[in-house]
């Protein structure tokens, strides 16, 4: 199973963007308190639209707490990371995959990603470029891995109006 976590996220307008890739992708959402936001508020409800219900979410207290909880591969989305999101080959990884990705003002603290060194992974960008919008970032990473594991789940047709919509 494959699961974005976001490190104390700040922008509601993400977080919504984000629920409705997982909803789309049949990812779980794991959130780590604080946020910076109520999961009520409309910018959330409008970005995340009617995929919301089909969102699996899942909110922690701490980091700890997220940790207690969970098992699995754990990589951490940060720009200063040593390889990319492209040298890990998924496709071999059969436990649960945790993509998690910092809060936009700051990323994730320092000392978390010295303790993980080896699963910091970034995405190539620009040298003059500081980062990408957090929801662009999660949907990179994540289509990365499920296109690495063939999509598994996932419908490679349209399905609301059939495959030979675009024939007809």
């Amino acid at each position: 199973m494959l699961n974005i976590v976001l490190f104390e996220p700040e922008i509601p307008q993400n977080t919504g963007n984000i629920m409705r890739t997982c909803g789309a992708t049949q990812v779980r959402l794991h959130l780590i308190q604080p946020l910076g936001f109520s999961l009520d508020e409309s910018s959330i409800k409008r970005s995340g639209m009617d995929y919301r219900d089909m969102c699996e979410i899942t909110v922690y207290p701490s980091y700890e707490d997220f940790l207690k909880a969970n098992q699995g591969s754990i990589f951490y989305i940060t720009r200063y990371g040593q390889k990319t999101v492209y040298d890990i080959d998924y496709s071999l990884i059969k436990e649960d995959i945790y993509l998690v990705f910092g809060k936009e003002s700051a990323g994730l603290p320092k000392p978390l990603l010295q303790a993980n060194l080896e699963h910091c992974l970034r995405l190539p960008m620009h040298p003059l470029a500081r980062s990408l919008n957090l929801a662009n970032c999660v949907a990179v990473v994540l289509y990365e891995v499920l296109r690495q594991k063939d999509f598994e789940g996932l419908s490679k047709v349209e399905v609301l109006k059939g495959a030979d919509f675009i024939n007809q």
